[in-house]
């Protein structure tokens, strides 16, 4: 039977160690070796984790607070099996997440596989968050063909031999750090399959600052990964480019409408003819974008009734546009941006 590895690193997540443990443990695969990182945890979860040590199929590492990257890259080296899969500490895998990947692993005609990746399913608790959370990463899903550009860091596994060959994981990406070993595997000639039936499980995920700053991040190391892979094209997109658009484009149909208003006051009669005449081609023009992007929000699985979510969808807008901005400064000062 093939060795499969499996990294989980923690900092600060007493309350989550338990959970994602014992669902590895039970993992229908074997054999299997779990390395469960410690990167500098200050809450309590270095005793938890080494209650964990007493398993014979743990393996535990202790490191300075380095980062998840540094955290998986100690643990790929210190990893003995042919395959070499990474979750995070917040997600419950399927008990067969580990055997459905190794199903898929074996290469086709002209193709080597040199990593496979699960799908990710978010919970739902009762706050807006988590729901629109849940909605978005299900739509990235809905439509990701088998070969892919991306092994997601919560459900992924990797050949451990061609990892290590384009170098691991590169401590100094503190965020996307999946995002750029899936391109260095890619640009070495290897390919990414995706697998839908290698389920996991992620806990609901709360709390709006919490949320904006992931996204923050997630829009900036976007931008490192097209400073360093130019011409990349993602497959894993969703609803995302609808938040994106949100902001800019409501200021621009906002702007449209305004000129619109102003062209019926001008007019010496307001009536129905007035109404069409002040619909001149350069209001066309510039509401026709925004309402284009109105129609795909509309047609989108997005919340559009409640206040609350149509705030967290402007301020998801903003911050991505934010991450954005930081990530063509940290280009121009030639710094990482993390």
């Amino acid at each position: 039977m093939t060795l499969i590895s499996v990294a989980v690193c923690v900092r600060n997540g007493v309350d989550w160690i338990d959970g994602c443990m014992e669902s590895l443990v039970q993992q229908s695969h074997s054999p299997l070796e779990i390395i469960l990182v410690d990167d500098g945890s200050t809450d309590g979860s270095e005793e938890k984790v080494k209650q964990w040590d007493t398993h014979e199929n743990v393996t535990v590492i202790n490191q300075k607070p380095l980062g998840l990257s540094a955290g998986r890259m100690a643990a790929l080296q210190a990893a003995k099996g042919e395959w070499f899969a990474i979750t995070d500490i917040d997600v419950r895998p399927e008990a067969d997440w580990i055997q459905r990947m190794l199903e898929s692993s074996v290469s086709r005609e002209d193709e080597e596989v040199v990593a496979v990746t699960g799908r990710t399913v978010f919970g739902q608790a009762k706050d807006t968050i988590s729901k629109i959370r849940s909605i978005e990463i299900e739509s990235k899903y809905r439509s990701r063909p088998r070969v892919t550009k991306l092994a997601n860091g919560p459900c992924s596994m990797f050949n451990r031999k061609r990892l290590l060959e384009v170098g691991g994981f590169d401590p100094s990406w503190y965020h996307a750090e999946d995002m750029e070993v899936s391109l260095k595997l890619i640009q070495d000639g290897g390919i990414i399959v995706y697998t839908p039936n290698a389920v996991v499980n992620h806990i609901p995920e709360t709390g709006l600052k919490r949320f904006l700053n992931k996204r923050k991040r997630d829009a900036r190391a976007h931008v490192r990964i097209h400073r360093r892979y130019k011409g990349v094209k993602h497959d894993f997109i969703g609803s995302s480019w609808i938040v994106l658009w949100m902001v800019p484009l409501l200021a621009l149909g906002s702007f449209g409408v305004s000129l619109y208003v102003n062209n019926v006051l001008k007019l010496d009669e307001q009536n129905l003819e007035s109404f069409y005449l002040a619909l001149t081609r350069e209001v066309l023009l510039i509401c026709l974008l925004p309402l284009f992007w109105l129609s795909s929000y509309i047609r989108s699985d997005l919340p559009k009734k409640r206040l609350r979510a149509i705030f967290v969808l402007t301020s998801w807008s903003l911050v991505l546009w934010q991450g954005i901005l930081l990530g063509y400064l940290d280009a121009l000062l030639r710094r990482n941006g993390h």
